[in-house]
């Protein structure tokens, strides 16, 4: 089984469309909501969908921090394969059973899906095409939904409790850990950050903080450069 886990802190503007189209995917698995202290109704759009929702839905309450969020849920998860979801991307109908059949092949630990950033413009364009090129060099963030067999989730000891980057510190250690696949179909991926920033700023900032992150700048002094995007001060 599947255990889609999507941590979520004041995504009540996005959060309710994400869950009913999991509602209508087919296949084996259930979705935890781990909510870090929302104060925006998060938690109780979990609330509202769990009676009607036709797979196992469960509300995880964490202390506020993506990484604590989601190991807070992956402790509570009850499948085999871990699914880590941003709360604001769509998920194609055919993403669950893709992933099923690649990890039928025992050799693979994890992986990611392909993504297609929101809107028609040859900027969102060029951002999906470099997304795209910087994964063959094993290079890919959690709004890709990094997926991870629990045993190896385990054997890592999850995600770093550091206020940002953990995503990617966790997929350096998967990377040397065995072989990871990135699937087909592609996510679709929200472009909320550079609408609200603009793409080129959104991309310096990117390339500058991975690159000070990589050179041993210790998370907690970059998170200072990481702008909020969501709302009623959120800070991811």
């Amino acid at each position: 089984m599947i255990s889609v886990i999507i941590p979520t802190y004041n995504e009540a503007s996005c959060l309710g469309a994400t869950l009913a189209r999991l509602a209508g995917i087919r296949g084996d698995f259930e979705v935890l909501v781990a909510d870090g202290e929302s104060t925006d109704g998060s938690a109780q759009i979990v609330e509202r969908f769990v009676a009607s929702f036709p797979r196992p839905l469960r509300l995880i309450l964490a202390p506020r921090g993506r990484a604590l969020q989601m190991n807070y849920a992956a402790e509570a998860a009850r499948g085999d394969i871990l699914l880590f979801l941003h709360a604001d991307l769509e998920i194609p109908s055919d993403a669950m059973a893709n992933l099923e059949w690649a990890l039928r092949d025992l050799g693979i630990v994890g992986g990611n899906f392909q993504v297609v950033f929101e809107g028609r413009s040859r900027l969102n364009r060029l951002f999906s095409l470099i997304y795209s090129l910087r994964r063959l060099w094993g290079v890919y963030y959690g709004d890709s939904g990094i997926f991870v067999r629990r045993d190896m989730f385990n054997r890592l000891g999850g995600f770093k409790a550091i206020p940002i980057m953990e995503d990617y510190e966790f997929v350096r250690r998967l990377e040397r850990a065995g072989k990871t696949v990135s699937l087909e179909p592609r996510l679709r991926v929200s472009d909320r950050r550079w609408c609200a920033q603009g793409l080129c700023v959104t991309l310096a900032s990117w390339i500058w903080i991975e690159t000070l992150f990589c050179l041993g700048v210790p998370a907690r002094c970059l998170a200072r450069f990481y702008v909020p995007v969501r709302e009623a001060g959120s800070s991811k």
